[in-house]
């Protein structure tokens, strides 16, 4: 007989493997059942029984709402006002009430200027680029806009121009090309630019290392022309292939002058500065050929591959005996110390001193340091080869008198004419364009007329008086490259070729020679001192020249702001 199902007797009880290890076996008091939820809370929500502020404003997007509680099935926005924050008693914003200024740049500045603001204001103020240079369809090239600025950065760095002004340059291009968030940085041997598309993108960064220097300032002036024309849209329109064209013709293009002309303007410099320092005709001749002598004996070194600092050492020694066979030859009415100071003038690194104190001025420390460095080795190389040459001549008796200054107050016009001579053989050893040869010539005329007048006419001190004309010499070389849209470099470093310490640095060197030491560094610092006071006083002249134009913004009333930092701070 079957028995009926569903007996009480029949029932079998159920397996331990049928229920979960979390359940409380029979017999325990059962808890109450939670409340089944299918979706779990946000971790940055209120926990359940925390009482919140009434006050506090709720919504979908607030996590004390309904949508952010407890039983919350969303998460809280991450561009919500937090629950503290109240719209009529907000914390101060970092925008001021009144707003930023909106900087428009005018195409009456020169794109130098222009730039350097650009450069010297914050990021966040900078306004949209100016004009764009005609480029693909599918926008600008990027890596070949930054290979192009960097070529230019490379050539104005390698002749001698100031960091800022590389900055300046670099900017100016990948601003024509559209590439308005771009980072030029500027050392001594590495360029280097970097470009973020935006915020999210990966930043493209490019550099280029200059190995190679040389002084053409015809090639420099090119680069600028080549600037001028890209960040001019609205006059010339170049595309990239038009600007790499350009710039390889500029590398390509030889020197406006042969060597031998080169040779023959530095003798002409240094029987310029022989002159204006008291020598005569037969000083002029020897002093010239001290300094040709020396030029093909530097010029032979590089050729074998020997460093500058060698270089220097070989082209100091050649004037220096002249002038100590010119004392032992002759009698003492004929001044010997002018030869070898007209020796000096065609050597000491005036264009590397005044570019390195400029980029210390304006905030680039590295930069200037490197540079300050390298005048350093060039002036240590000159003083070993005259040192070696006065050593040799007070061992076989010449008597070189360190009390017998110039006489240089009886022949005012004759120094002034020496003085242009001076600049016009110094402008052709720098490779100048033929055009600006007149100016600069006369700006070194002008610059030795205010000297003389304060120093040896006035009894000012030389030092300040050599502040004030290498002041002058700054403020009338930017105002001539202002009007030529060039660097200004051509009108500048030429001129101060008067001004340069070639008799302090002679009588340092003398006094050392014959052993006394404090008389010696006596006036090796008044060298240092008026050097330093050269490059201050033409970057002061800068500067100066620059208050006089108007400030690229549209603000009225807009400030001009300083280079890199201000007090130190």
């Amino acid at each position: 007989m079957v028995a009926e199902q569903g007996g009480p007797e029949d029932q079998k009880p159920q397996s331990d493997e049928a229920h979960s290890a979390f359940v409380p076996p029979t017999g325990v008091e059962q808890p109450a059942a939670l409340p089944e939820d299918d979706h779990p809370t946000s971790e940055f929500a209120l926990p359940a029984g925390l009482h919140t502020d009434p006050s506090a404003p709720s919504g979908p997007g607030s996590a004390s709402g309904p949508g952010g509680g407890a039983a919350s099935d969303s998460l809280a926005s991450a561009f919500v006002p937090p629950s503290g924050y109240n719209a009529q008693h907000q914390p101060p914003a970092f925008t001021p009430a009144h707003g930023i200024p909106m900087v428009r740049l005018t195409k009456e500045a020169p794109w130098q200027d222009r730039m350097r603001t650009m450069l010297r204001m914050p990021v966040t103020e900078r306004p949209a680029p100016e004009s764009v240079q005609r480029t693909d369809d599918s926008g600008p090239a990027v890596p070949r806009v930054l290979d192009l600025t960097l070529r230019i950065g490379e050539l104005l760095l390698a002749g001698g121009e100031g960091a800022e002004d590389v900055e300046a340059a670099m900017f100016a291009v990948t601003r024509s090309y559209g590439l308005d968030r771009s980072e030029p940085t500027v050392t001594f041997t590495l360029l280097s630019i970097s470009y973020q598309p935006s915020l999210v993108d990966d930043p493209i960064t490019a550099s280029r290392t200059v190995r190679r220097r040389g002084t053409d300032y015809t090639r420099l002036a090119a680069v600028f022309r080549l600037i001028d024309d890209i960040t001019s849209a609205e006059h010339v329109e170049i595309s990239l292939e038009e600007a790499y064209r350009r710039l390889a013709e500029i590398r390509r293009n030889r020197h406006p002058y042969p060597g031998w002309v080169l040779t023959a303007a530095a003798g002409l410099l240094a029987g310029s500065a022989s002159v204006l320092v008291g020598g005569g005709v037969l000083v002029f001749v020897v002093a010239a050929a001290g300094a040709m002598l020396g030029d093909r004996l530097a010029w032979l070194c590089a050729g074998r591959g020997l460093p500058e600092f060698y270089q220097f050492t070989a082209a100091a020694m050649p004037p220096a005996a002249m002038g100590i066979a010119l004392t032992l030859t002759h009698s003492t009415d004929v001044r010997p110390s002018a030869v070898i100071t007209g020796g000096l003038f065609a050597l000491l690194p005036g264009r590397a001193l005044v570019a390195g104190v400029q980029d210390g001025l304006t905030g680039y420390y590295l930069t200037a340091g490197a540079r300050l460095l390298e005048v350093m080795y060039f002036f240590i190389g000159i003083v070993a080869g005259v040192l070696l040459m006065l050593y040799l001549g007070v061992q076989l008796g010449a008597e070189l008198n360190p009390d017998a200054r110039f006489i240089t107050n009886d022949r005012p016009w004759l120094q002034i004419m020496a003085s242009m001579t001076l600049t016009l053989a110094f402008a052709i050893l720098l490779q100048q364009e033929r055009s600006t040869v007149l100016a600069v010539t006369l700006n070194g005329g002008v610059a030795w007329i205010i000297y003389g007048a304060m120093a040896r006419t006035g009894g000012i001190s030389p030092v300040a008086a050599t502040a004030v004309a290498a002041g002058l010499v700054g403020l009338f070389g930017q105002l001539f490259s202002r009007y030529r849209y060039t660097s200004s470099l051509p009108y500048i470093t030429a001129a101060i070729g008067p001004l340069l310490p070639g008799s302090a640095t002679y009588f340092g060197l003398l006094g050392v020679a014959q052993n006394e030491v404090d008389d010696g560094l006596t006036s090796l610092f008044t060298a240092v001192a008026t050097a330093l006071a050269i490059a201050i006083g033409v970057n002061l002249g800068s500067e100066i020249s620059r208050l006089f134009m108007r400030v690229p913004g549209a603000v009225e009333g807009a400030s001009r702001r300083a280079a890199k930092r201000t007090r130190g701070f």
